[in-house]
């Protein structure tokens, strides 16, 4: 088994004007000067993505996108396809994140086609999952974990890299984050049913963490079973907190 290089990925939500750009800059001259273990993406507004990519031009830094559509392209007012990520310098893309489950009614089957429409672009997509409170506390956090996974990631995915990222809906923002032993639990669950569905390319896929993660929390997080890095929220907003979650692995 060959495990890929670890992905610590910021997503930066809706947050960000140009004058925001200086963190990423902060942040390229801070990992320029002490290279990381792991690979390093960010992943900000759709109006910054170019701008970004072309500052960040050969940092070692990747530029990602939050979200894309399933349709190539056409009348779809307000959506941005896979073609459209890549052409503004984009080379991952976050898909099926909670907020869009939640509050656009994504379904597994609307992620995976997402997937889909992305690998075909040449996108890396970081597809999400996570339960509820109410089925953590139901005991069922593994078994929603394992259907999103299964549902959510297409067979087009073999042969291609992909990441998966775990995040439990009631530990985003809340700065609450599960016991590390229930961490290792769904990422070792997850990593069981990537192999039986992707065989090697599964076995070796980043497996990341999600969920509260900050410089103070990073670094055991990091350091546990399966956990191949972290997708970053608020602290990815500010290049110094965020350095510091990059150089906890």
């Amino acid at each position: 088994m060959t495990l890929a290089r670890p992905l610590i990925a910021g997503n930066w939500k809706m947050n960000g004007v140009e004058a925001s750009l200086d963190e990423a800059r902060t942040l390229a001259a801070l990992v320029d000067e002490r290279p990381p273990a792991a690979r390093v993406a960010l992943c900000p507004p759709a109006t910054l993505i170019a701008r970004m990519a072309d500052l960040l031009a050969g940092s070692g830094i990747l530029v990602g996108g939050q979200d894309c559509s399933r349709e190539a392209g056409g009348a779809f007012t307000g959506d941005v396809s896979a073609d459209m990520l890549i052409d503004a310098g984009a080379r991952l893309v976050i898909l099926g994140h909670s907020e869009r489950r939640e509050h656009r009614g994504e379904t597994d089957a609307v992620v995976a086609a997402k997937v889909a429409r992305a690998v075909a672009a040449g996108l890396e997509p970081i597809v999400c999952v996570g339960e509820s409170l109410k089925a953590r506390q139901a005991g069922r956090a593994i078994a929603v974990v394992d259907g999103q996974v299964r549902a959510s990631l297409p067979d087009v995915l073999a042969g291609h890299p992909f990441a998966v990222a775990y995040e439990p809906l009631w530990a985003i923002g809340s700065g609450q984050i599960p016991e590390l032993g229930e961490i290792e639990a769904v990422h070792g669950a997850v990593r069981e049913t990537l192999a039986a569905m992707f065989g090697p390319d599964g076995e070796g896929a980043p497996i990341l963490y999600g969920g509260s993660v900050n410089g103070d929390n990073a670094q055991p997080i990091l350091k546990a079973r399966e956990i191949g890095g972290a997708l970053v929220g608020g602290a990815s907003l500010k290049a110094a907190q965020f350095a510091r979650i990059i150089r906890a692995i």
